[in-house]
């Protein structure tokens, strides 16, 4: 428990306190300190014995327990077929669960369904825009599900396009967008009704590198200003560099869930390429690495769990050796989704 002082502005989703020791709520990623009212933390996502089975016989969900802290960047990966788009559905309330306990910012989906649902922005894996409608009224009338007057719908619909940077597009019509462009009008649209949770399913599936990092960048601000992210995607460089925590789902159950950190420690080794300012000399080694050198002036490194990178560099720097640059060689988490969801796969290609 944290306290800070009344009065104090902390933001869009933070009630303002009217007299000492009232209690409200406001992001995790803010732990505050001084006099006055009391914080406590909430939890954006909660699912207790979250079960799925199918007409069929098939079980998609076999009693997942998953918790999202307000605020966080969280991931949900797994293999195709995994569970991850049935967990969603169950979520945003279109596919109905076979048991467990969902709660949204503590609304319980089975006594609260609506609720639930304004607390949710969504952006699914498809373009599923109306191409031939202009982009304000695209997110008026998506405000207007949720029961925005036309005044708040016209206001909210300015700011998200500004927040997207499609402001300058606004009397365009959606069809003569990029592909780029339209992923982030569905994210405007998902966020015009100002939900707390933003799911976002492949947000960046089909556009190249440069938009796709732009994308991160927006994505990044999004979250900064408090909204909890959940995202799904098979870039697994994207849930790395955006994720603080995850959960990798297989066959219907949680395989591992913790922070990215400690998730990644779990590999027993990673592999560097290191590039070389000057040719090295002939016949270096280096005791307790593993060295592959690709020519005089690169070369690959598998650094065991028990030693560090840090370490490896001192021997170099020992060895009268100038690092240029270093990089990973395979993306470390999907190094590791391999090993946890193919274990029989031989092992990742190499380069």
């Amino acid at each position: 428990m944290h306290t800070i002082p009344p009065h104090t502005s902390l933001g869009p989703h933070i009630l303002q306190p009217s007299f000492p020791e009232e209690v409200f709520y406001a992001p995790s990623r803010f732990p505050l300190r001084g006099r006055g009212c009391t914080i406590r933390y909430m939890d954006a996502l909660s699912l207790e014995g979250l079960t799925k089975t199918y007409p069929n016989g098939v079980q998609a969900l076999k009693g997942i327990d998953l918790t999202v802290r307000e605020g966080e960047f969280y991931a949900l990966l797994g293999p195709n077929g995994a569970g991850k788009t049935t967990a969603i559905g169950i979520i945003t309330t279109l596919v109905n669960k076979t048991g467990g306990k969902v709660r949204v910012y503590g609304h319980d989906l089975d006594r609260d369904h609506e609720a639930v649902k304004k607390c949710i922005g969504v952006t699914p894996q498809e373009v599923n825009l109306n191409l031939f409608e202009k982009l304000i009224p695209t997110l008026m009338h998506q405000a207007g599900y949720f029961g925005l007057t036309p005044r708040q719908a016209r206001r909210n619909a300015e700011k998200c396009l500004k927040a997207v940077r499609l402001w300058d597009q606004r009397n365009m019509l959606a069809r003569t967008l990029s592909g780029g462009m339209k992923r982030r009008l569905m994210i405007a649209r998902a966020m015009v009704h100002e939900p707390r949770l933003l799911i976002l399913d492949e947000p960046t599936a089909g556009v190249d590198i440069e938009i796709r990092r732009s994308m991160w960048e927006l994505l990044r601000e999004i979250n900064e200003r408090g909204v909890t992210i959940i995202l799904t995607t098979h870039y697994l460089e994207e849930a790395e560099h955006l994720c603080r925590r995850l959960a990798i789902l297989d066959q219907g159950q949680i395989v591992v869930e913790d922070r990215m950190e400690q998730v990644l420690r779990q590999l027993p080794e990673q592999h560097f390429v290191i590039s070389l300012q000057s040719p090295a000399r002939d016949g270096l080694k280096f005791k307790g690495f593993q060295v592959h050198w690709r020519s005089r002036y690169e070369l690959e490194v598998e650094v065991p769990a028990k030693r560090s990178l840090n370490e490896f560099f001192e021997r170099l720097n020992a060895a009268g050796v100038q690092v240029a640059s270093i990089r990973h060689k395979t993306n470390r988490l999907e190094e590791l989704f391999v090993r946890l969801t193919m274990p029989d796969l031989p092992g990742l290609p190499d380069e």
